[in-house]
């Protein structure tokens, strides 16, 4: 038998799990098959890589020789395997822009931003509420940039593997119906709402757990919350079904208010990412990033209530 790399894949599993009735699960398979494949790749190797007993798995001399040599192989095919992909997609000679983005607010206004200045350029977008596939799709090459977002310190995705940029750090919001008996505040405190039902929108994120951390430290636990699109958010809130939960640099819409919350419980950072080997995002990283501070701005200024609470509170706004 041939060895390959799925066989190294198999052994690497049985080592990490311990067992051969936990790798079969991790890697889908019946046990039987699992055990019968083993016997193989072990008379391929020319002796036995396991100790087994009732206890589990334990690498042999010759099974920790193999997991050596796998754990620098497997790695080093994936990393080929991902710098290949990048390449077929790079095109270097050609001028694009290709953006991915999880439905925040500035990927409009970069889009319109590159579109007047480079107007022979294509420019291409894509959406996901997952940061996850936003930043797999920036690791094969199939986009350039990613605008995302990130709530409070938490590290974006894949950040050992790509360039990511701060634009921005905002407070998070709250979105009221205008005629809400609270609309008239500067500022709100979050236990003022503990009584409400809530909107926001979905993600992979860390921000549904801080909320409900921010709730509990205010007292209270949330009595629903509508994770849906924004067009929806926003419809909930004007009929007063719900209060919403938005960016500071949220636009203004008819028949709503946002206000801050009093000490800022809940911040989110804007994102824009790149693969350090892209040749293309490398080209561009410049425009880009100017072009995305342009719309990050524009968007602060499009937010009257925000803009003036920024004079007050420095440590928001713009990246340095």
């Amino acid at each position: 038998m041939e060895l390959e790399l799925r066989h190294l894949r198999t052994v690497r599993a049985i080592a990490d799990t311990g067992s051969l009735t936990k790798a079969a699960a991790a890697l889908g398979l019946a046990q039987p098959a699992l055990s019968a494949q083993l016997r193989r790749i072990e008379k391929a190797l020319g002796g036995p890589l396991f100790d087994r007993d009732h206890t589990g798995a334990r690498p042999t001399p010759l099974g920790e020789l193999v997991l050596e040599r796998a754990r620098v192989v497997l790695p080093a095919v994936r990393e080929l395997q991902e710098e290949a992909v990048r390449f077929a997609n790079a095109s270097a000679a050609v001028e694009r822009f290709r953006l991915g983005g999880t439905h925040g607010p500035l990927l409009g206004g970069l889009v319109d931003r590159l579109a007047a200045a480079h107007p022979t350029a294509p420019v291409t977008t894509y959406t996901s509420w997952s940061v996850a596939e936003i930043a797999s799709l920036l690791i094969d090459g199939r986009l350039d940039f990613a605008l995302i977002g990130a709530c409070g310190e938490s590290p974006p995705p894949m950040a050992d593997r790509l360039l990511w940029q701060v634009i921005g750090v905002d407070p998070v919001f709250v979105m009221l119906p205008e005629d809400h008996a609270l609309a008239g505040r500067p500022e709100l405190e979050l236990a003022a709402l503990a009584d409400e039902c809530w909107a926001d929108v979905p993600g992979d994120g860390c921000f549904a757990d801080c909320f409900t951390a921010a709730c509990a430290r205010s007292g209270f636990t949330p009595v629903s919350v509508y994770e849906t699109d924004t067009a929806s958010v926003v419809h909930l809130v004007q009929v007063g079904r719900a209060v919403g939960l938005c960016r500071a640099t949220f636009p203004p819409a008819p028949g709503l208010v946002t206000r801050p919350l009093v000490g800022s419980p809940l911040t989110w950072r804007h994102l824009l990412g790149r693969h350090p080997r892209s040749l293309a995002a490398d080209a561009a990283a410049k425009t880009v990033g100017g072009h995305t501070r342009s719309a990050y701005a524009e968007a602060v200024r499009r937010s009257d209530s925000y803009a003036d609470w920024l004079a007050a509170h420095p440590r928001f706004g713009p990246a340095p």
